[in-house]
């Protein structure tokens, strides 16, 4: 299994990103996928969730509004659209597999870097 992140950097505050996560070694379609955060000083923070299909979708509250979730199947990747509204998005966006269904995260990508600053 791996996974590939892509697409950080510096953004501005009202400003949008889209990060990539490239899967591979596994049938991407079958499994739950989530991303991540890590910001400065901070643990680990579970943002978003998607299903296998991409139908259904769960957001951590703090992100409702703000950032979106959504996979293509046929290229194997996963993404997340965020618009930053606030340098509090800035942090280590990690792309992971989940288990069995929404089950427990059991494969991490390496990180990719979002800094939210003017």
């Amino acid at each position: 299994v791996q996974l590939v992140e892509s697409g950080g950097g510096l953004v501005q505050p009202g400003g949008s990103l889209r990060l990539s996560c490239a899967a591979s070694g596994f049938t991407f379609s079958m499994n739950y996928m989530s991303w991540v955060r890590q910001a400065p000083g901070r643990g680990l923070e579970w943002l978003l969730v998607i299903n296998g299909d991409g139908g259904r979708t769960n957001y951590e509250d703090s992100v409702r509004g703000g950032f979106t979730i959504s996979r293509n199947t046929a290229k194997n990747t996963l993404y997340l659209q965020m618009n930053s509204r606030n340098p509090r998005n800035t942090g280590l966006y990690y792309c992971a597999r989940n288990g069995t269904g929404w089950g427990k995260i059991n494969y991490w990508g390496q990180g990719t870097q979002v800094t939210v600053s003017s």
